[in-house]
């Protein structure tokens, strides 16, 4: 395993990291749940990431009761949480945003259904119109020196907001944002390689970054259509199948395939080739893998072989052929 400082903090994460969303608590269930943690930290895997929207809190308490169940040392691993969303499944106003009141609420939720102390990585994990940033700092500083989380961060925040979370924390002497969760692959690329480029030396942003295969599109599976039991078949994920429908999604099948060529042409399958790709941004510090079976999840881990042969000049045609 390849292992990788969060931004500028001195916690080595893995640079592939494993994750429960649309996984845990509908296609994976505890059983399977075990064989796949146990696999990735087995390989070497040291971040697992969760929030309380996947599966309304079910995912987390699947992967808690498994890392207890395990006895994996609590000082080899990091677990993550995010809050937003809210895990009731129609949550009244207090138990969704970035107040300072469900910020606290949602940790100590996280707390339990996760079977921990504290929370390695704390996410906030969209941007709250309705709660000043101030606030939202205010209160995650606060949980950091209540000892219930270590560091915390955002996901698809903007750029500016970001830096203003910063430069609040900054002003106050307060624990300010470590590391973002943005969406990242070959069809994916405004956010982590411009909008935050200048974040990386200004405040040392790490990033841990999701989707690296576009919810599978990049492993070539839905050239046929959407198959039964895949993730853009979920119910709930309706909004993932307009990638692969209409025009657009037409436009989208056709870059795929060009990608696809390419990594025939270079011998290598399409899902690790995708995923060393993103490993291959140094500004990326650990990418999260969202496989539901073992033979998906060891392929994906053969991105780190794949790693050496991203160099300049197959990183420039995988790019062009994809537009």
């Amino acid at each position: 395993m390849l292992y990788r400082r969060l931004g500028r903090t001195g916690l080595q994460v893995s640079a592939l990291s494993f994750g429960a969303w649309v996984t845990f608590g509908t296609s994976v269930g505890r059983g399977e749940a075990r064989r796949l943690i146990t696999q990735a930290f087995d390989a070497g895997i040291n971040f697992f990431d969760n929030a309380e929207t996947y599966a309304k809190g079910e995912a987390e308490k699947i992967m808690g009761d498994v890392l207890a169940d395990m006895r994996f040392p609590r000082d080899a691993y990091a677990v993550s949480s995010k809050v937003f969303f809210g895990a009731a499944a129609e949550p009244s106003p207090m138990q969704k945003g970035l107040s300072r009141k469900h910020v606290r609420d949602a940790c100590d939720a996280a707390l339990k259904r996760l079977r921990v102390d504290y929370i390695d990585l704390f996410f906030c994990h969209r941007p709250d119109p309705e709660t000043p940033i101030d606030e939202t700092v205010w209160a995650m500083d606060q949980l950091v020196r209540a000892g219930k989380v270590l560091y915390w961060g955002t996901s698809e925040w903007s750029a500016d907001a970001i830096a203003e979370a910063d430069r609040i924390a900054k002003a106050h002497h307060l624990v300010g944002p470590s590391m973002e969760q943005p969406q990242y692959s070959l069809l994916h690329r405004e956010r982590v390689e411009r909008e935050y480029a200048p974040l990386y030396a200004s405040i040392g942003l790490g990033t841990t970054t999701w989707s690296p295969l576009a919810s599978g599109l990049l492993t070539g599976k839905y050239a046929g259509g959407i198959p039964a039991g895949s993730r853009l078949a979920t119910p709930g994920y309706e909004w993932l199948q307009k990638k692969v429908q209409g025009e657009e999604g037409a436009a989208t099948l056709a870059r795929v395939q060009r990608f696809i060529a390419v990594a025939n042409e270079l011998g290598v399958e399409p899902a690790p080739l995708a995923i060393a790709w993103c490993l291959a941004n140094p500004q990326v510090s650990s990418v999260i893998l969202g496989a539901t079976k073992p033979e998906q999840l060891t392929q994906n881990l053969r991105a780190l072989e794949v790693l050496p042969k991203i160099d300049a000049a197959t990183k420039a045609r995988l790019e062009v052929a994809v537009g």
